[in-house]
Protein backbone atom coordinates (compact mmCIF):
# COMPACT_ATOMS: atom_id res chain seq x y z
CA UNK A 1 0.00 0.00 0.00
CA UNK A 2 1.40 3.40 -0.68
CA UNK A 3 0.47 6.19 1.78
CA UNK A 4 0.21 9.54 1.01
CA UNK A 5 0.64 12.95 3.18
CA UNK A 6 -1.71 16.14 2.81
CA UNK A 7 1.04 19.16 1.97
CA UNK A 8 1.69 21.48 4.66
CA UNK A 9 -1.28 24.15 5.41
CA UNK A 10 -0.40 27.34 4.42
CA UNK A 11 -1.78 31.12 5.72
CA UNK A 12 -4.93 31.84 3.37
CA UNK A 13 -5.61 27.86 3.19
CA UNK A 14 -9.32 26.82 3.47
CA UNK A 15 -10.31 24.50 6.35
CA UNK A 16 -13.76 23.27 5.99
CA UNK A 17 -15.60 22.22 9.70
CA UNK A 18 -18.37 19.63 9.06
CA UNK A 19 -19.86 17.45 11.65
CA UNK A 20 -20.49 14.09 10.05
CA UNK A 21 -21.02 12.72 13.41
CA UNK A 22 -22.27 14.67 16.47
CA UNK A 23 -23.26 18.21 15.82
CA UNK A 24 -22.70 20.94 18.10
CA UNK A 25 -25.95 22.54 20.45
CA UNK A 26 -26.46 25.98 20.56
CA UNK A 27 -25.53 26.27 23.86
CA UNK A 28 -21.89 25.49 23.03
CA UNK A 29 -21.47 27.67 20.28
CA UNK A 30 -19.54 30.20 21.90
CA UNK A 31 -16.71 27.64 22.50
CA UNK A 32 -17.32 27.03 18.38
CA UNK A 33 -16.34 30.23 17.37
CA UNK A 34 -13.70 30.12 19.57
CA UNK A 35 -12.14 27.38 18.00
CA UNK A 36 -12.74 28.79 14.57
CA UNK A 37 -11.42 31.80 15.84
CA UNK A 38 -8.22 30.04 16.60
CA UNK A 39 -7.86 28.82 13.07
CA UNK A 40 -8.41 31.97 11.51
CA UNK A 41 -5.79 33.85 13.72
CA UNK A 42 -3.33 31.43 12.58
CA UNK A 43 -3.99 32.57 9.17
CA UNK A 44 -6.60 30.46 7.73
CA UNK A 45 -10.43 30.65 5.84
CA UNK A 46 -12.59 29.08 7.52
CA UNK A 47 -16.10 27.04 5.58
CA UNK A 48 -18.29 26.15 7.61
CA UNK A 49 -20.71 22.98 6.19
CA UNK A 50 -24.24 22.85 6.57
CA UNK A 51 -24.08 20.12 8.92
CA UNK A 52 -22.31 21.66 12.06
CA UNK A 53 -24.86 23.88 14.53
CA UNK A 54 -27.54 21.42 15.37
CA UNK A 55 -27.86 18.25 17.61
CA UNK A 56 -31.00 16.12 16.84
CA UNK A 57 -30.94 12.06 17.67
CA UNK A 58 -27.09 12.60 18.23
CA UNK A 59 -26.19 13.30 15.37
CA UNK A 60 -26.02 17.17 13.18
CA UNK A 61 -28.39 16.29 10.74
CA UNK A 62 -29.57 12.93 8.77
CA UNK A 63 -27.23 11.07 7.84
CA UNK A 64 -27.41 11.78 3.85
CA UNK A 65 -27.19 15.27 4.62
CA UNK A 66 -23.72 14.98 6.64
CA UNK A 67 -22.78 12.28 3.57
CA UNK A 68 -23.00 15.17 1.32
CA UNK A 69 -21.81 17.76 3.33
CA UNK A 70 -18.45 15.28 3.74
CA UNK A 71 -18.25 14.64 0.21
CA UNK A 72 -18.56 17.63 -1.33
CA UNK A 73 -15.36 18.99 0.77
CA UNK A 74 -13.22 16.27 0.48
CA UNK A 75 -13.31 16.56 -3.69
CA UNK A 76 -13.17 20.35 -3.62
CA UNK A 77 -9.79 21.26 -4.44
CA UNK A 78 -9.81 24.56 -2.51
CA UNK A 79 -10.11 22.39 0.89
CA UNK A 80 -6.86 21.79 2.29
CA UNK A 81 -8.08 20.56 5.68
CA UNK A 82 -11.06 19.24 6.98
CA UNK A 83 -11.61 18.99 11.10
CA UNK A 84 -14.82 17.86 12.65
CA UNK A 85 -16.10 19.50 15.81
CA UNK A 86 -15.80 16.22 17.34
CA UNK A 87 -16.61 12.65 17.44
CA UNK A 88 -19.89 11.16 18.47
CA UNK A 89 -21.86 7.95 17.68
CA UNK A 90 -23.06 7.31 14.22
CA UNK A 91 -20.33 8.54 11.60
CA UNK A 92 -20.71 4.55 10.77
CA UNK A 93 -23.85 5.48 8.57
CA UNK A 94 -21.47 7.03 6.00
CA UNK A 95 -19.57 4.61 5.31
CA UNK A 96 -20.99 2.67 2.68
CA UNK A 97 -21.98 6.15 0.71
CA UNK A 98 -18.19 7.16 0.61
CA UNK A 99 -16.22 5.89 -3.06
CA UNK A 100 -12.58 5.14 -1.62
CA UNK A 101 -11.88 4.04 -4.92
CA UNK A 102 -12.03 7.55 -5.93
CA UNK A 103 -10.77 9.32 -3.14
CA UNK A 104 -7.45 7.15 -3.67
CA UNK A 105 -7.21 9.02 -7.01
CA UNK A 106 -7.80 12.63 -5.67
CA UNK A 107 -5.09 14.73 -4.16
CA UNK A 108 -4.79 14.00 0.37
CA UNK A 109 -6.12 16.50 2.58
CA UNK A 110 -5.71 16.87 6.26
CA UNK A 111 -8.53 14.87 8.27
CA UNK A 112 -7.91 15.39 12.50
CA UNK A 113 -9.50 14.55 15.51
CA UNK A 114 -10.49 11.25 17.88
CA UNK A 115 -13.21 9.19 19.20
CA UNK A 116 -15.82 8.67 16.24
CA UNK A 117 -13.68 10.62 14.00
CA UNK A 118 -11.46 7.29 13.25
CA UNK A 119 -14.64 5.68 11.72
CA UNK A 120 -14.19 7.59 9.18
CA UNK A 121 -10.18 7.95 9.39
CA UNK A 122 -9.02 4.74 9.88
CA UNK A 123 -10.39 3.00 6.69
CA UNK A 124 -9.56 6.49 4.95
CA UNK A 125 -6.03 5.40 5.40
CA UNK A 126 -6.46 1.75 4.58
CA UNK A 127 -9.02 2.15 1.77
CA UNK A 128 -7.19 5.07 0.14
CA UNK A 129 -3.98 5.75 1.10
CA UNK A 130 -4.56 9.13 2.97
CA UNK A 131 -2.70 9.88 6.01
CA UNK A 132 -5.01 10.81 8.67
CA UNK A 133 -4.05 12.90 11.90
CA UNK A 134 -5.52 11.02 15.69
CA UNK A 135 -5.09 13.83 17.86
CA UNK A 136 -7.10 16.57 19.69
CA UNK A 137 -10.58 17.39 18.60
CA UNK A 138 -11.40 20.97 16.64
CA UNK A 139 -13.48 21.65 20.26
CA UNK A 140 -10.33 21.12 22.09
CA UNK A 141 -8.41 24.09 20.96
CA UNK A 142 -9.92 27.06 22.75
CA UNK A 143 -9.10 24.78 25.87
CA UNK A 144 -6.02 26.41 27.99
CA UNK A 145 -4.99 22.67 29.35
CA UNK A 146 -5.33 21.05 26.52
CA UNK A 147 -2.11 23.34 25.22
CA UNK A 148 0.03 20.58 25.09
CA UNK A 149 -1.84 18.35 22.80
CA UNK A 150 -3.17 20.87 20.01
CA UNK A 151 0.26 22.35 19.26
CA UNK A 152 1.24 18.74 18.34
CA UNK A 153 -1.83 18.59 16.23
CA UNK A 154 -1.40 22.49 14.56
CA UNK A 155 2.33 22.13 14.20
CA UNK A 156 1.28 18.63 12.67
CA UNK A 157 -0.54 20.30 10.00
CA UNK A 158 1.56 22.93 9.24
CA UNK A 159 5.05 20.98 9.09
CA UNK A 160 3.44 18.03 7.48
CA UNK A 161 4.42 15.67 9.91
CA UNK A 162 3.81 15.86 13.70
CA UNK A 163 6.92 16.84 16.19
CA UNK A 164 8.75 14.34 17.95
CA UNK A 165 6.59 13.86 21.34
CA UNK A 166 7.22 12.92 24.76
CA UNK A 167 4.96 11.84 27.75
CA UNK A 168 3.12 14.52 29.26
CA UNK A 169 4.05 14.21 32.94
CA UNK A 170 0.64 14.38 34.19
CA UNK A 171 -2.78 14.25 33.49
CA UNK A 172 -6.33 14.34 34.40
CA UNK A 173 -9.72 12.18 34.59
CA UNK A 174 -13.68 13.99 33.88
CA UNK A 175 -14.21 11.50 36.64
CA UNK A 176 -12.60 13.59 39.31
CA UNK A 177 -12.36 17.30 38.50
CA UNK A 178 -9.48 19.30 39.31
CA UNK A 179 -7.16 16.51 39.86
CA UNK A 180 -4.29 15.58 38.27
CA UNK A 181 -2.31 12.18 38.09
CA UNK A 182 1.74 11.39 37.57
CA UNK A 183 1.96 10.16 34.23
CA UNK A 184 3.37 6.59 33.48
CA UNK A 185 3.11 5.24 30.15
CA UNK A 186 4.36 1.91 30.09
CA UNK A 187 5.51 -1.32 29.10
CA UNK A 188 2.58 -3.69 30.01
CA UNK A 189 4.80 -6.85 30.96
CA UNK A 190 7.48 -3.79 32.82
CA UNK A 191 10.97 -2.48 31.83
CA UNK A 192 12.10 -0.60 28.47
CA UNK A 193 11.11 -1.31 25.30
CA UNK A 194 11.31 0.02 21.57
CA UNK A 195 8.87 -0.59 18.64
CA UNK A 196 8.83 0.46 14.84
CA UNK A 197 6.77 0.55 12.50
CA UNK A 198 3.84 2.20 10.27
CA UNK A 199 0.81 3.16 12.15
CA UNK A 200 -2.28 2.70 12.31
CA UNK A 201 -5.53 2.80 14.63
CA UNK A 202 -7.58 4.69 16.49
CA UNK A 203 -11.08 4.25 18.70
CA UNK A 204 -11.35 0.98 20.38
CA UNK A 205 -15.13 1.52 21.10
CA UNK A 206 -15.83 2.10 17.08
CA UNK A 207 -12.98 0.12 15.46
CA UNK A 208 -14.06 -2.93 17.31
CA UNK A 209 -17.62 -2.77 14.97
CA UNK A 210 -15.47 -2.31 11.85
CA UNK A 211 -13.75 -5.88 12.27
CA UNK A 212 -14.23 -8.35 9.96
CA UNK A 213 -15.69 -5.31 6.98
CA UNK A 214 -13.20 -3.73 4.48
CA UNK A 215 -13.10 -0.64 6.57
CA UNK A 216 -10.59 -2.32 9.39
CA UNK A 217 -8.47 -4.91 7.38
CA UNK A 218 -5.35 -4.70 8.08
CA UNK A 219 -4.05 -7.65 6.10
CA UNK A 220 -2.12 -5.13 2.98
CA UNK A 221 -1.21 -2.60 5.59
CA UNK A 222 0.84 -5.30 7.86
CA UNK A 223 2.80 -6.95 4.85
CA UNK A 224 5.18 -4.20 6.33
CA UNK A 225 5.81 -3.78 9.95
CA UNK A 226 2.97 -2.40 11.44
CA UNK A 227 1.85 -0.65 15.33
CA UNK A 228 -1.49 -0.58 15.91
CA UNK A 229 -3.04 1.93 18.51
CA UNK A 230 -5.63 1.63 20.12
CA UNK A 231 -7.93 3.77 23.24
CA UNK A 232 -10.59 3.02 24.99
CA UNK A 233 -13.40 5.61 25.29
CA UNK A 234 -16.43 4.06 27.21
CA UNK A 235 -16.02 0.34 27.41
CA UNK A 236 -16.15 -1.30 30.73
CA UNK A 237 -13.44 -3.58 31.77
CA UNK A 238 -15.43 -6.97 30.64
CA UNK A 239 -16.22 -5.13 27.49
CA UNK A 240 -12.58 -4.01 27.00
CA UNK A 241 -11.78 -7.91 27.19
CA UNK A 242 -14.57 -8.90 24.55
CA UNK A 243 -13.38 -6.05 22.09
CA UNK A 244 -9.85 -7.23 22.39
CA UNK A 245 -10.28 -10.84 22.33
CA UNK A 246 -12.68 -10.33 19.47
CA UNK A 247 -9.87 -8.38 17.42
CA UNK A 248 -7.56 -11.42 18.57
CA UNK A 249 -9.46 -14.00 17.24
CA UNK A 250 -10.30 -11.82 13.91
CA UNK A 251 -6.90 -12.20 13.48
CA UNK A 252 -6.50 -8.09 13.75
CA UNK A 253 -3.77 -8.58 16.14
CA UNK A 254 -1.79 -10.89 14.15
CA UNK A 255 1.62 -10.47 12.53
CA UNK A 256 1.87 -6.50 14.19
CA UNK A 257 5.32 -5.43 15.59
CA UNK A 258 3.56 -3.48 18.86
CA UNK A 259 0.48 -2.73 19.95
CA UNK A 260 0.29 1.06 22.05
CA UNK A 261 -3.32 1.04 24.44
CA UNK A 262 -4.41 4.61 25.39
CA UNK A 263 -5.07 5.55 28.83
CA UNK A 264 -8.88 4.06 29.70
CA UNK A 265 -11.61 6.37 29.39
CA UNK A 266 -14.04 4.00 31.64
CA UNK A 267 -14.73 4.00 34.86
CA UNK A 268 -12.42 1.49 36.51
CA UNK A 269 -14.29 -1.69 38.92
CA UNK A 270 -15.03 -0.54 41.90
CA UNK A 271 -15.86 -3.94 43.44
CA UNK A 272 -12.56 -5.93 44.37
CA UNK A 273 -14.39 -9.03 43.32
CA UNK A 274 -14.95 -7.58 39.98
CA UNK A 275 -12.80 -7.17 37.02
CA UNK A 276 -10.45 -4.63 36.51
CA UNK A 277 -9.29 -3.11 33.16
CA UNK A 278 -5.55 -3.64 33.13
CA UNK A 279 -6.90 -7.40 34.21
CA UNK A 280 -9.00 -7.44 31.60
CA UNK A 281 -6.27 -6.31 29.11
CA UNK A 282 -4.27 -8.83 30.13
CA UNK A 283 -6.01 -12.12 30.02
CA UNK A 284 -6.86 -10.72 26.40
CA UNK A 285 -3.60 -10.23 25.10
CA UNK A 286 -1.48 -12.61 27.33
CA UNK A 287 1.20 -14.61 25.02
CA UNK A 288 1.05 -12.22 21.63
CA UNK A 289 4.95 -12.26 20.46
CA UNK A 290 5.31 -8.26 20.58
CA UNK A 291 6.26 -5.39 22.63
CA UNK A 292 2.52 -3.67 24.73
CA UNK A 293 2.48 -0.45 25.58
CA UNK A 294 -0.49 0.76 28.12
CA UNK A 295 -1.41 4.24 29.51
CA UNK A 296 0.01 6.22 26.65
CA UNK A 297 -1.28 9.97 26.15
CA UNK A 298 -3.99 8.89 23.19
CA UNK A 299 -7.21 9.31 23.19
CA UNK A 300 -10.29 10.23 26.10
CA UNK A 301 -7.84 11.02 29.01
CA UNK A 302 -5.93 14.22 27.98
CA UNK A 303 -3.35 15.20 27.01
CA UNK A 304 -2.82 12.98 23.86
CA UNK A 305 -0.38 12.91 21.61
CA UNK A 306 -1.29 13.51 17.77
CA UNK A 307 -0.25 10.21 15.62
CA UNK A 308 -0.36 9.99 11.63
CA UNK A 309 -2.11 7.44 10.51
CA UNK A 310 0.68 5.55 7.78
CA UNK A 311 3.34 7.35 9.20
CA UNK A 312 6.08 5.48 10.06
CA UNK A 313 6.73 5.39 13.90
CA UNK A 314 9.62 4.61 16.47
CA UNK A 315 8.30 4.44 19.97
CA UNK A 316 10.62 4.35 23.19
CA UNK A 317 9.99 3.74 26.45
CA UNK A 318 12.47 3.53 29.17
CA UNK A 319 13.00 4.35 32.98
CA UNK A 320 10.33 5.72 34.78
CA UNK A 321 7.59 5.58 32.66
CA UNK A 322 9.14 7.76 30.47
CA UNK A 323 8.29 7.92 26.36
CA UNK A 324 9.07 9.23 22.95
CA UNK A 325 7.20 8.90 20.38
CA UNK A 326 9.06 9.94 16.80
CA UNK A 327 7.31 9.42 12.77
CA UNK A 328 8.34 9.94 9.32
CA UNK A 329 6.75 10.25 6.10
CA UNK A 330 7.52 7.31 4.79
CA UNK A 331 5.40 6.42 1.51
Amino acid sequence: MQIRFPAPLRPGDAIAVTAFSSGVHPQLHGRLDEALDTLRGRGYRVVEGACLREEKHDASAPAAARLADFERFLSDPDIRAILPPWGGERAIELLPGLDFSALAKLPPKWLAGFSDVSTLMTPLTLLSGWATLHGPNLMDLPLRERAFGNEALLAAMETGKPPAQDQHDCYWSWNEPGRQFANRVRMLDGGSGKMEGRLIGGCLDVLVSLQGTPYFDLAAFKREPAILYLENCELAPCAVLRALAGLRLSGTLDGLSGLVLGRSGAQNAADGQALRYEDAVRAALDGLPYPIVIDADIGHVPPQWSLLNGAWAILELWGEGRARLSQRLVS
